[in-house]
């Protein structure tokens, strides 16, 4: 089975990142103010502009795939959409009216608006006003205790899942009349006023919730804590919550890659699969970075006792290179290939300053026995 393919950045952390639709351009940014643009040719990335207007750290990334904008949103408490015009990408900024840092972006599926949370305790939904040219904003806050730390829209445009800090996971309405059609009911409920509470969870345990994620259909929700949790919620099956506690180290990122399987990433740097069962369990399957051996050390006895001698540690104690593809944390997981519900690859990015691109229909079928 081919390796992940690997992509260096430098050493600095990628905080988030996406890519163009057809995967031809990816957006990073390095744990700065700034955003970097790259173009792939011959399978190298070279550098095309850097998106610089910013003035704090940018915390969300999202490129929409149709309308070829990028929107981003940072520590400055600001948003920027940006659009492209014979390479010079313009910013134009959106009144988010937040007194605190923005922390992630997405755009809706039809990417006639975007949710941004914050740690205002509230989600901006932003859309454009043709009357005056620029972004605005309307504020879901109620029952919001603390930072949003994820959102995620519904396939139907309207409804947006948040997770936060105050452990749980929920679904609102983000129903515009000015930019919406009028929604049909859902397994999540009727009433989709703007702001409206549809359903709220909470997976039992003492987590940040760090990253939701709608399934393609729309009727499953799922979540990562950081009490390395992974919980699903059906609301197909009057809102059956399922939820697995594990002994990993903390997630950060989650995706559905089909409608029984999920992909989540996080402190042990190496992405793993979970699966969502017919009769709505949550069980792990498997990692899916190859575990390589660490290569034994030759050395001479007295190079043994030297070290020990020296240091107080062997030359075996030396070793500080994982054996997983990413070094460091992985912040997020993407689709590269396919769609949501259908991946067939997908991409990750990590405090290591890599992207590493994984082929997932190969990894499953590496999985003996397993029928996703």
């Amino acid at each position: 089975m081919p390796g992940p393919d690997i992509h260096s950045f430098g050493t600095d952390p990628i905080t988030c990142f996406a890519f163009n639709k057809d995967r031809t351009q990816l957006a990073i940014s390095p744990n700065n103010n700034e955003v970097h643009i790259y173009r792939n040719s011959g399978g190298k990335w070279t550098k095309i502009s850097v998106l610089s207007e910013h003035y704090q750290r940018i915390n969300g990334i999202d490129w929409a795939p149709e309308s070829n904008r990028i929107v981003t949103c940072g520590a400055d408490r600001n948003a920027y959409v940006w659009t492209e015009n014979r390479g010079t990408w313009k910013p134009t900024l959106v009144i988010l009216r937040i007194n605190r840092a923005a922390t992630h972006v997405k755009w809706s599926p039809k990417e006639n608006k975007f949710a941004v949370g914050s740690g205002a305790r509230l989600i901006s939904v932003c859309y454009f006003e043709v009357e005056n040219d620029w972004w605005v904003s309307k504020h879901i806050k109620k029952p919001l205790r603390s930072t949003v730390t994820s959102l995620d829209w519904h396939p139907n445009n309207v409804l947006i899942a948040a997770g936060s800090t105050d452990f749980k996971a929920r679904v609102f309405s983000g129903y515009i009349k000015e930019v919406d059609e009028k929604p049909s009911p859902t397994p999540w409920g009727k009433k989709m006023t703007f702001g409206n509470l549809m359903a709220e969870f909470s997976s039992g345990g003492g987590g940040w919730v760090h990253s939701v994620g709608f399934s393609s259909a729309g009727e499953k929700l799922t979540w990562v804590g950081h009490d390395s949790s992974v919980s699903v919620v059906n609301a197909a099956r009057d809102m059956q919550l399922t939820h697995i506690k594990t002994s990993f180290l903390p997630f950060l990122s989650c995706l559905w890659a089909s409608e029984h399987s999920i992909l989540v990433a996080g402190h042990d740097c190496c992405p793993m699969l979970f699966r969502y069962d017919d009769a709505g369990n949550v069980t792990f399957v498997a990692r899916l970075d190859e575990q390589k051996e660490k290569a034994a050390t030759k050395i001479t006895a007295m190079k043994h006792f030297q070290s020990l001698d020296t240091k107080a540690a062997s030359a075996e104690d030396n070793v500080t290179k994982l054996t997983t593809s990413h070094q460091n944390t992985i912040n997020q997981v993407g689709i590269y290939a396919g769609q949501k519900g259908a991946v067939t690859k997908f991409s990750t990015a990590g405090h290591d300053g890599q992207l590493i691109v994984w082929d997932f229909r190969s990894l499953e079928s590496s999985i003996a026995g397993l029928r996703i």
